[in-house]
């Protein structure tokens, strides 16, 4: 389902990157959804219907979440991963670690494909302390649905890492969406009538 589709009851399923967007820009698109800053927390929070579900970090933010959970991270890595987004859904209680990969040519991305397995391990270090999850997910574009690209995106499902084409479900994240307005009910005419 595309933000600001039709079908589907006009729910929004998912978060469709048709081209290289921002994740936070198409998350404060949906139906519902609020993204804000909480007071003395890095990163935004984000609201479904005014509730807390998940906290979005971005580069060094994710550092400062860290710091909030007195968690020092040079005592685990040698050196910072920087997420473009990662997005922490609180129910769940799970770090998704989000590359959006948007290609028309061939080029060094190819390669970074084959890092998730490598830095989804570094991010469990760091949030190992806190009984935390870590999924790491890329969004492709249908670029990668040539044939050359059939072993790397074996590769990243074997290593326990993800690949989407094109769109992120919030249900696969474990985000709320609005539910499809139900049908009016009419009446039946059928019983006695009073004129």
């Amino acid at each position: 389902m595309k933000i600001g589709g039709s079908g589907g009851g006009n729910t929004i399923t998912g978060l469709n990157f048709e081209k290289k967007v921002d994740f936070q820009d198409l998350l404060k698109a949906v139906p519902g959804y609020a993204l804000k800053k909480i007071s003395h927390k890095a990163g935004l929070g984000v609201f479904f219907e005014d509730t807390l579900v998940a906290r979005c970090f971005r580069k060094q933010d994710f550092y400062k979440f860290l710091e909030e959970e007195n968690i020092n991270w040079q005592q685990m890595l040698s050196k910072r991963l920087l997420p473009d987004d990662a997005l922490l859904v609180i129910v769940r209680e799970t770090l998704f670690i989000i590359e959006v990969k948007y290609q028309q040519v061939a080029g060094s991305v190819d390669e970074k494909l084959q890092t998730c397995d490598f830095k989804r391990k570094q991010y469990l270090k760091l949030v190992a302390p806190l009984g935390i999850k870590v999924e790491y997910v890329y969004v492709l574009n249908d670029w990668f649905k040539q044939p050359s690209y059939k072993d790397v995106l074996e590769y990243v499902h074997s290593v326990n890492c993800h690949y989407k084409f094109n769109e992120l479900p919030l249900s696969w994240l474990g985000l709320p969406t609005k539910q499809a307005m139900p049908a009016p009910v009419i009446p039946s005419r059928t019983g006695p009538t009073v004129s």
